[in-house]
């Protein structure tokens, strides 16, 4: 049962907008994730998209760090069988990366819901408790699955109004880096041509009440964002961490001696 309880728990934070602090999970390793589940973390965000990590090695993340801090798991692509994948482990909500149009959005809602809501398939998996608590599974699902979609391009932001009419959708997770580079100036993420596409997306996601998620490598990075109101936050990943971290040791004390 405290598996669905959290599923369910962060879903409900994610709609009362409250503020999650997460960790971008990109190393295949376990007890990187039970370290980060234990410092404190909100959420950690899973990235099958821009990582080597396999569905296998998300599972394990996903036992690793439950119960005590919920995992949302960034899909490859926008198949069908990739959300069917990432729920059947266990996972409290996808990321569906790469939405351009209301037709996208609509397509994700549809593959990570069961019917009559959606029409993502049933099968028997660690979400299901391996069979023994299928039905409990399958009935609370539709409710307690959390579905972000990025919006990482310009098309995505010329079609928000669109966008953010398809039911179902519970976060809207801004990606700076690639939305500058669908705008012709890749990287510029403080570029005022990128900032303003971002406001656009913001300001009308206020008027729909509906949750805003950002990525930033650094506390400092996601502070204004979280001062303009977004509420899902990924801070950093581990792989930076650890490489911060010990670049901070070495300078310090190559500069003592």
């Amino acid at each position: 049962m405290a598996k669905r309880e959290m599923t369910a728990s962060f879903r409900k934070k994610l709609a009362r907008q409250d503020r999650l602090i997460g960790v971008i999970m990109t190393l295949p390793s376990p007890e990187i994730a039970e370290i980060l589940a234990l410092s404190g973390m909100d959420w950690l965000f899973v990235d099958l998209e821009h990582s080597a990590l396999s569905i296998r090695d998300a599972q394990a993340i996903l036992q690793a760090a439950e119960p005590e801090t919920p995992c949302v798991v960034r899909a490859p692509s926008t198949d069908e069988i990739w959300m069917k994948k990432i729920l059947d482990i266990g996972a409290s909500g996808v990321i569906v990366p790469q939405i351009r149009t209301a037709e996208d959005a609509a397509a994700a809602v549809r593959f990570c819901k069961y019917p009559p809501e959606g029409s993502r398939s049933v099968g028997i998996a660690r979400a299901h408790g391996y069979g023994k608590k299928f039905q409990e599974y399958v009935a609370s699902a539709n409710e307690e699955t959390a579905v972000i979609l990025q919006i990482e391009h310009i098309d995505a932001v010329n079609a928000i109004e669109a966008i953010l009419a398809v039911p179902a959708i519970d976060c809207l997770f801004v990606g700076p880096y690639d939305l500058s580079a669908s705008m012709g100036k890749t990287g510029q993420v403080d570029h005022p041509d990128v900032r303003n596409a971002m406001s656009q997306v913001k300001h009308s996601a206020d008027r729909a009440k509906m949750p805003m998620g950002i990525f930033g490598a650094t506390a400092e990075a996601v502070s204004p964002f979280i001062q303009e109101g977004y509420s899902l936050i990924a801070v950093g990943m581990d792989a930076l961490l650890m490489g911060n971290a010990a670049r901070e040791i070495a300078a310090a004390l190559k500069q003592r001696s």
